[in-house]
């Protein structure tokens, strides 16, 4: 499956979505370490990367094509009942956050995955992360579980899933939340593309 990468304006700057390379891994790996008291390796991101044809997926967003400023991941698991995605990862740079860069990266880990014939997806997030809770919530996520100690053995995971992802309600869902964040990400005088 080919995959055309996502382009995004923000302000008077572009973002761009695409398929993680072994290259971006400099750039990335602050960014990870930055996000996590134990973060994946260098050696975890390529293996993952090795995986690409047995289902998994990693996205990179570029701001004006020099900053890597967040990425992605996905794993398609194939089910009987129906293929379902899982989010590995979810990451911005500390100093681009709250500007929708995350919603941006969800909308398109959505979009792969219904591509791929998904009709559920699943995450886990710290039980202290407030903000993303709510931010999965507006994907539709709904808390289902919880792993104890899943952190660096100290803090809760929410198990969270959301279910019918492959019918026109979750796609007009999506068209919302990207248009949202187009809206609130735009300068007055700037026209969303």
């Amino acid at each position: 499956m080919s995959v055309i990468p996502s382009r995004l304006r923000r302000s008077s700057s572009s973002l761009s979505i695409t398929p993680m390379r072994r290259r971006d891994l400099k750039a990335l790996m602050p960014i990870e370490q930055a996000a996590y008291p134990t973060s994946w390796s260098r050696r975890v991101f390529e293996n993952e990367l090795d995986q690409v044809a047995g289902g998994s997926r990693y996205y990179v967003v570029v701001r004006d094509g020099r900053e890597l400023v967040g990425y992605a991941g996905l794993w398609i698991v194939t089910d009987p009942d129906g293929d379902q995605a899982h989010v590995t990862n979810i990451v911005v740079a500390e100093h681009r956050r709250r500007e929708g860069i995350a919603s941006a990266l969800l909308v398109h880990l959505a979009r792969v995955a219904v591509a791929r014939g998904c009709v559920a997806w699943t995450l886990e997030v710290r039980a202290s992360s407030t903000g993303a809770h709510e931010l999965y919530r507006r994907f539709g996520f709904a808390p289902a579980g919880v792993r104890r100690r899943y952190y660096d053995n100290v803090e809760d995971a929410i198990v969270m899933w959301c279910h019918d992802i492959a019918g026109a309600d979750y796609a007009a869902r999506l068209d919302e939340i990207e248009s949202s964040r187009t809206r609130e990400h735009l300068s007055p005088n700037e026209v969303a593309p």
